[in-house]
């Protein structure tokens, strides 16, 4: 991990301003987790612990929700997010060639996000649009009828941008 990554630090005054909204309500603790993640990308534990100070409830019943629910991530997501489907239709029609490509170009496996934090790659296995095989969604856009070279095309115009 570089210095300049474990230097990091979260500015918690957009955070306060979500609890603040929610403050005294009883139930809110995915609403004020979903905004923290929009705000932040991820939710860093010190996201989690001013959450529950500020919410007053227990870090293990944040921690848990967070856990619980695949929506929350609590590692820091790239900048782009890639996610290939390799379900039935997608795998038959190719996808392993598409995902074996994207590893070999961004140097790292699925689920992983490159070290300079442009890239997350995931594989998912159903993307409900089967018709399109293989496809993936990037940055939320569904990209389909993929082979690896037109996948490889969209990350290294990521990149150049």
């Amino acid at each position: 991990m570089s210095d300049a990554v474990a230097q990091e630090t979260v500015d918690l005054a957009p955070l306060q301003r979500i609890i603040d909204e929610y403050k005294g309500q009883r139930g809110v603790l995915i609403q004020v987790l979903q905004r923290a993640q929009d705000t932040y990308g991820y939710l860093p534990p010190e996201v989690l612990k001013a959450i529950a100070d500020g919410l007053k409830v227990p870090l293990s019943q944040v921690y848990g929700v967070v856990t619980f629910y695949a929506q929350f991530y609590l590692t820091r997501r790239g900048k782009h997010v890639i996610r290939t489907c390799d379900g039935t239709a997608c795998h038959v029609r190719g996808a392993a060639k598409v995902i074996d490509a994207l590893e070999k170009e961004l140097g790292i496996k699925a689920g992983e996000t490159t070290p300079d934090y442009q890239f997350t790659f995931e594989v998912v296995y159903c993307l409900g649009s089967c018709g399109l095989s293989p496809v993936a969604v990037v940055d939320g856009q569904v990209v389909g009828r993929l082979v690896p070279e037109k996948m490889l095309q969209i990350v290294r115009e990521l990149r150049d941008k």
